[in-house]
């Protein structure tokens, strides 16, 4: 087990974190969520003895161990295969077969086992590395961005793997939906704090920003309160009658409790700008479309046609390798056809986002430089209002580019994309180095922009929220389909994907299983709310009898004259209506958390 006391870091001046105090119990499934740049990964490697807090501890159960997949890869063996076998403990030497299934799971060929791991690409190797790791098979794992580098296919097979791990773990992922498949709870850095949630990220970030609204109207009512009394104490402090209430007043202001106005946290938030096109036109139209990178390999794209209008939102999908970006070059006219056509409406206008194009950035540019030397003149004026859309503002806006990290530099290309007026948004992989907000924010944009959109990912809940017709890459061929990413599931599914039992599943019975699997989680999340719901309102009508029977004393003791008695009763009286009041609002929060489970599985 694992347990960390008083837990803090800092950066220079800049605080992460601060007094985290928590504890790993076994068979705890976690998700660490956070804004880029709060920790998580800091966080991650003091628990696991790579970095030092700057005050605090961590205690290890003697003989537990962890396996860490670093965002570093390094290989002592001659071929892929050795390096699975010697990433088996101890007591499972011998069991060359987990071998084979996770290299195989991971996108890995039986080709590839006698190959040197320094002749793959930095994602293969990153996939070994994680292989590695699940080979280890280590009292808990520790996972920081396990899906960058992997494809849709070998996504789903990691989460697959995961949901039937048996011990503890802790992931760190941008992809909310792959992060909630595999995770029941979630621990957030949250301005410098860390609090655990058990549910899922959109409760997690539903009750913080619950518990937000709820300190700002307190803040809010407390500053209000505190100057009425000033406002009192100003008035009548001169007054002899008055002056012991004026001075009570100033006691009070002074043993009150006030608090600090929440920080603004910036949050990414934009939209692309669109230039003018008739709707319902074909923008960009392949005809029996056929590219080969050499006349000895095989064509890559081959006999493809696909007309794209405007207000389509198109996910491209498949296996790493499959040739999605290379088909986005030849939509574009990057790269010369092998045969075929593409054709283009006269008044097309792209932006296109790829992240290899951060080289593409002058490092001796600013920030705000560097968008404005990518604008238009009709657009350079917003430059610097762009600049605070991303994320860069004040001071930050003058940084150079040169100093950025990998995300920051990100975040610049879609800074120039926002400036780029444009009616095809043509996106590669998008949401690499975006945290979980910024991911929302960038689905926002896309689904509000009414152009055309073009989008290469293999976040699943992207494609859902967005795609309304898929280029699919699958099996060595490449089709359109003409539907959303869950019809696609439904109706087709993945050529060769496996379930854990290593046998094609059918896709409706998959279907059936999810949706199975969906009502039981509904059913298990709605559980407590509504034993808390009847508690609750068990509670009403118990205060509300005690009320009518206040009420009936009262009339009694004022028909008598009873003064004593009519104070007490009247007293007893406030005490319940305040409690029917509380009991009323806990009941309101307890419909809204079952209102919003129900709307989540509707």
């Amino acid at each position: 087990m694992i347990t960390l006391h008083n837990i803090t870091k800092s950066y220079g001046t800049r605080p992460l974190f601060e007094d985290v105090t928590c504890s790993f119990m076994p068979g705890e499934r976690i998700g660490l969520v956070g804004r880029n740049g709060q920790g998580k990964t800091t966080l991650m490697r003091i628990i696991t003895g790579e970095e030092s807090a700057d005050s605090g501890t961590v205690e290890i159960a003697k003989g537990y161990r962890i396996g860490f997949l670093k965002q570093i890869a390094s290989f002592s063996s001659s071929t892929v295969h050795e390096e699975g076998v010697a990433a088996l403990p101890e007591h499972a030497r011998g069991e060359e077969w987990r071998v084979k299934r996770i290299l195989m799971g991971l996108g890995f060929s039986e080709n590839d086992f006698g190959r040197s791991p320094g002749e793959f690409s930095g994602g293969y190797q990153m996939r070994l590395s994680l292989a590695k790791v699940l080979l280890s098979d280590p009292h808990a794992l520790f996972l920081d961005e396990p899906t960058n580098y992997l494809d849709i296919v070998t996504i789903r097979w990691l989460e697959s793997f995961l949901q039937q791990w048996p011990h503890e773990l802790v992931v760190i992922s941008h992809d909310r939906q792959f992060m909630d498949a595999v995770t029941t709870s979630i621990m957030g850095i949250h301005r410098k704090r860390v609090r655990t949630y058990n549910g899922k990220t959109k409760d997690y970030y539903a009750q913080i920003a619950q518990d937000e609204a709820v300190y700002e109207k307190e803040r809010i009512n407390a500053e209000k309160k505190k100057k009425q009394m000033e406002q009192f104490i100003t008035k009548f402090r001169a007054k002899a009658r008055q002056a012991s209430l004026a001075q009570s007043r100033m006691k009070t202001i002074e043993k009150m409790d006030f608090k600090e106005k929440l920080e603004t946290i910036d949050t990414l938030s934009f939209g692309f700008s669109y230039k003018e096109l008739p709707s319902n036109k074909v923008v960009i139209e392949a005809r029996d479309v056929s590219f080969s990178y050499t006349d000895q390999q095989p064509a890559l794209i081959k006999e493809f046609s696909c007309p794209i209008t405007n207000g389509d939102r198109i996910g491209v999908i498949g296996k790493n390798g499959a040739g999605k970006t290379t088909l986005l070059k030849v939509l574009l006219g990057e790269l010369p056809l092998n045969g075929g056509a593409v054709k283009t409406h006269p008044s097309l206008a792209v932006a296109y986002y790829e992240q290899s194009h951060t080289r593409s950035l002058n490092d001796e540019n600013t920030v705000e430089g560097e968008l404005q030397y990518a604008a238009t003149d009709e657009t350079r004026p917003q430059a610097r209002n762009v600049c605070g859309a991303m994320m860069f503002s004040g001071d930050d806006a003058h940084k150079k580019i040169r100093v950025l990290s990998g995300g920051e530099r990100c975040r610049v290309l879609l800074g120039k994309l926002l400036l780029t007026p444009s009616n095809v948004i043509v996106l590669d992989e998008p949401t690499h180095h975006l945290d979980m907000e910024s991911c929302d924010a960038l689905i926002e944009a896309v689904r509000e922009f009414p152009g055309a959109t073009i989008v290469v990912t293999h976040d699943e809940r992207f494609l859902k929220a967005v795609a309304t017709k898929l280029i699919v890459f699958d099996g060595g061929s490449h089709y359109v389909f003409p539907g959303t990413y869950d019809e696609f599931l439904e109706q087709r599914g993945w050529s060769d994907e496996d379930d854990a039992g290593g046998k094609k599943e059918n896709k409706k019975a998959r279907s059936r299983r999810e949706r199975a699997e969906r009502v039981q989680e509904k059913s298990r999340r709605l559980q407590p709310v509504h034993k808390e719901i009847a508690r609750t309102e068990k509670a009403v009508e118990t205060a509300e009898a005690d009320k009518e029977r206040i009420e009936a004393g009262l009339v009694t003791a004022s028909e008598q004259g009873d003064g004593g008695k009519i104070t007490a009763l009247s007293a007893d009286l406030t005490a319940i209506n305040q409690k029917i009041d509380a009991l009323y609002e806990k009941l309101e929060k307890s419909y809204a958390a079952r209102d919003r489970i129900e709307e989540e599985y509707a």
